[in-house]
């Protein structure tokens, strides 16, 4: 039927079918179902009869929202405190806007609940049932014709949010009875005609003659034109409304502190303590304390940990006011005869009742403590977080140059990482004489401040991009009197060397002390530092303090003084800075564009006998002259493998594990490195880059499915892991549907994957339902377009041979490297493309870079 407003005078059009022929018989026993009224048939469960009133009206109200997993969740919560926190959660769930005050979906439902009881006395009948899933009609009428037909409503919408089309609906209402019923076509006219009343007048006929029956006769004749088509329409509008994150129940469940029927137990201790005032609530530290001996471990791999998931919930006045839960993984090696768990709260003064359950992953059995607390109000402030050893050394710093009177300025790094949106960065100066501070962003001014605080708020974008950030120091007569520089989210393997000393803006006459600061990546360290002047190697250092004076070779001779960072691996970084030189000198810094390049054959297998002179490279359609090409088979590789573990994997997460255990046990060489990244609504580092096989095993030990799916804040969280590592870098993907909670967009998602550089193979696992199509279009363009590849397979026992081909490609990639002949300062994405002058094979490759 054509979309367009009409009156119900206009007779209605053809549709276009909804479904398959093959999909009706299995849409007309939904339809079935669904006419069979499910409140009706939910009370008649014991279990809800039993419930408190207030509770058996929630699930009346919500009969046709709540799904029979979420009612199951219900009916096995035995705390009101809980169910109340059930139904808090089951409407924040549904809210389309949780950043407002308002749950616009929970009030437009309680909207129509009361316009559907004033209307029509209940809830429960066909009216009701189609106003509250699909809204009010755009046109409503009564039609009486009492020697025809029994009294009649029809409705006219003009599309609705589950059918994009115009249609209409005829409820009746039989001899007797009080309530309208829902016609269906199928059932003919039977269900229309009013027997006792209708005379010997044909029933065609006899509608002509009633007011406005020319019009109705045309709709019924419309719909009774394709009876089926009516049924699949049917299907679409009672169709139950979805919970938009159906692992919701999961991650609720796991937040509970009651123990299943029939679980074992095992002794623990739980210990509380007060150790002062944060702010205006009290702080409090709790430790339960499990004896080694009652605890379970879990061997993998000839590893051994002990693996806890503590759950706590905080009631006041018999109401939920918070819980919380921890994981802790303890290795085996090592520890004392307890095991300590450590969680920390900050309560407002006053009464609460604590509950805690601990689970053993290993041995399945719990321990559960409830206590009741009386919170104190307390003076003394409680002991802070211990300061960082790099905020530690600069504050050391100040306080003795502070002795001096000399102005300084140093930059703080804020706490934290993955820093997006505004963000402040303060600074920490000595001196009197600061008269202004500027701030520089990526080399652009960004703003002046000519009173303190010298701090700065910074818009750093929707997603935690590397960033450089100056701060410069003036005084009254603008002469530069300090300066510092902040590598903004660096990440955890940024291995970078900065000279503090020379500066580039001061004059140097006979020599100049040239002092480095060292970044190394975590768990890294330097074997040394060169200094150079010019390309004369001056010194080499090989433990801090990095600094070391350099008599230059004439007075006031113009040069450059570098220096040059080692690890023991041979992996370098350098920083160079002129001395002396003119205004106008402008430093250039030459990097190559790598592009690590797959090339398979008909039968997807990799393609290792390709020459430079096979390869071509474009960049917006420009080409480039490659500087470097080689078939990489033995380059060193990191890899992150990224495992989805929300609720829906439980039935995979065994096999999921081994499979991930052995593509670590046959892939990582001594000379790579693989890091675990599991997640659900939010990502874990379980095992950070290494080598060592027994610690990304121990990442695999503990692993619950569990809640929901923040697929794109995953992949972030993963990438970002990442920043600051350089050569072969790929991330293997394994989900098994959509996202689901994430804070970041697939569109966040997929320009952060540009902007990292590094190849993606997605791995979709059992994708159905009706987002599938959608999560395979998300997982195959990812994969696309970072050089990767996608897969798609029904079984997790399919996974060892997916990883067997992945584990194949990467060792089979070719080099393609060039130095852009853009010379512009534009930052805008840059698109590349590798070409092959072989026909007949397919290239995988990055689609482009950001500068």
């Amino acid at each position: 039927m054509v979309a367009r407003r009409s009156s119900p005078d206009s007779p209605a059009r053809p549709r276009t079918s909804l479904l398959p022929r093959p999909a009706i018989l299995g849409v007309l026993a939904l339809v079935l179902l669904l006419t069979g009224g499910a409140t009706q048939a939910a009370r008649r469960d014991k279990r809800i009869d039993a419930l408190p009133e207030r509770y058996q009206q929630f699930l009346a109200t919500v009969a046709l929202l709540i799904s029979k997993d979420e009612q199951e969740a219900f009916l096995a919560i035995d705390q009101d405190y809980q169910r109340d926190a059930f139904i808090e959660r089951f409407w924040r769930i549904r809210d389309p806007y949780p950043d407002t005050a308002h749950n616009e979906f929970r009030e437009r439902w309680e909207t129509l609940m009361r316009e559907a009881t004033e209307l029509f006395g209940n809830i429960e009948e066909d009216r009701s049932r189609m106003l509250l899933l699909n809204g009010p009609p755009d046109g409503r009428f009564e039609f009486r014709c009492t020697n025809v037909t029994y009294p009649m409503e029809i409705w006219f919408y003009d599309g609705s949010e589950r059918v994009a089309y115009e249609f209409y609906l005829i409820f009746v209402q039989r001899m007797g009875q009080r309530r309208f019923w829902l016609w269906r076509p199928r059932d003919g006219l039977e269900d229309l005609i009013d027997t006792l009343m209708s005379g010997p007048t044909p029933f065609w006929e006899g509608l002509m003659q009633c007011q406005d029956g020319d019009a109705v006769a045309r709709i019924i004749r419309s719909l009774l034109n394709d009876p089926m088509e009516f049924d699949l329409l049917e299907a679409r509008l009672l169709e139950p409304t979805k919970s938009p994150s159906p692992e919701w129940v999961a991650t609720f469940a796991s937040y509970s502190t009651d123990l299943p029927e029939g679980a074992g137990v095992f002794p623990a201790e739980l210990e509380l303590t007060f150790p002062g005032r944060y702010q205006s609530r009290t702080e409090m530290l709790g430790t339960v304390r499990v004896k080694t001996s009652d605890a379970g471990k879990t061997e993998l791999e000839g590893q051994s940990t002990y693996n806890f998931l503590l759950a706590g919930e905080v009631l006041t006045e018999g109401k939920l006011f918070e819980n919380f839960r921890y994981k802790f993984d303890v290795p085996g090696e090592g520890v004392g005869d307890t095991i300590p768990m450590t969680f920390q709260r900050r309560l407002r003064p006053g009464k609460y009742k604590l509950v805690i359950r601990v689970e053993d992953l290993a041995t399945k059995k719990f321990f559960r403590a409830d206590r009741d607390i009386e919170v104190p109000e307390l003076d003394r402030p409680a002991p802070g977080p211990p300061v960082d050893a790099e905020s530690a050394a600069i504050l050391d710093a100040a306080s003795k140059v502070l002795e001096t009177g000399q102005s300084t300025l140093q930059l703080v790094n804020p706490h934290g990482d993955m820093h997006a949106g505004m963000v402040r960065f303060d600074t920490l100066t000595t001196g009197t004489d600061i008269a202004e501070v500027v701030f520089s962003l990526d080399g652009v001014e960004v703003m002046r401040k000519r009173k303190p605080p010298w701090s700065v708020e910074l818009d750093l974008g929707r997603v935690p991009t590397t960033h450089e950030l100056r701060a410069a120091a003036f005084d009254a007569k603008g002469v530069e009197l300090a300066a510092d520089e902040l590598l903004i989210n660096a990440g955890a393997h940024q291995f970078r060397v900065r000279l503090i000393e020379p500066r580039a803006d001061k004059p140097y006459v006979d020599s100049v002390r040239a002092t480095a600061e060292v970044t190394v990546p975590e768990g890294g360290v330097v074997e040394r530092v060169e200094f150079y002047l010019d390309e004369s190697k001056m010194a080499t250092l090989y433990q801090p303090p990095f600094s070391q004076d350099i008599k230059l070779a004439a007075p006031s001779a113009v040069g450059y003084v570098r220096a040059v960072a080692f690890q023991p691996d041979g992996n370098s970084t350098e920083d160079i800075v002129f001395i002396n030189a003119p205004d106008f000198t402008e430093q250039v810094e030459v990097e190559f564009v790598e592009v690590y390049t797959t090339v398979l054959d008909k039968a997807l297998r990799p393609v290792l006998d390709l020459q430079e002179k096979d390869f071509s490279a474009f960049e917006d359609g420009v080409q480039q002259k490659i500087a470097r090409f080689e078939l990489v088979r033995e380059l060193p590789v990191h890899a992150g493998v990224v495992l989805d573990v929300s609720a829906s994997m439980e039935p995979s997460i065994d096999a999921t594990k081994q499979a991930a255990l052995q593509f670590f046990e046959s892939a990582i060489t001594p000379k790579d490195r693989a890091a675990l990244i599991t997640f659900n609504d939010h990502p874990q580092l379980a095992a950070k880059f290494t080598n060592e096989v027994t610690e990304l095993a121990a990442g695999l030990a503990g692993i619950k499915a569990e809640r929901g799916t923040a697929l794109y804040d995953s992949l972030i969280f993963t990438l970002y892991y990442f920043n600051g590592i350089r050569g072969q870098r790929v991330v293997l993907l394994l989900s098994d549907g959509n996202d689901e909670n994430s804070k970041f967009t697939f569109d966040d998602a997929l320009e952060y994957a540009r902007r990292t550089g590094v190849a993606i193979y997605s791995i979709g696992l059992k994708v159905s339902g009706k987002d599938a199509k959608l999560a395979k279009k998300t997982l195959t363009q990812i994969a696309e377009e970072t050089g990767g590849r996608s897969f798609f397979i029904e079984s997790a026992e399919e996974l060892a041979a997916v990883y067997s081909a992945i584990q194949d490609e990467i060792r089979s990639r070719y080099l393609v490297a060039f130095q852009s002949s853009n010379t512009t300062q534009s930052k805008a994405f840059r698109e590349v493309e590798v070409r092959l002058a072989r026909p007949g094979l397919e290239i995988k490759a990055m689609k482009g870079y950001y500068p």
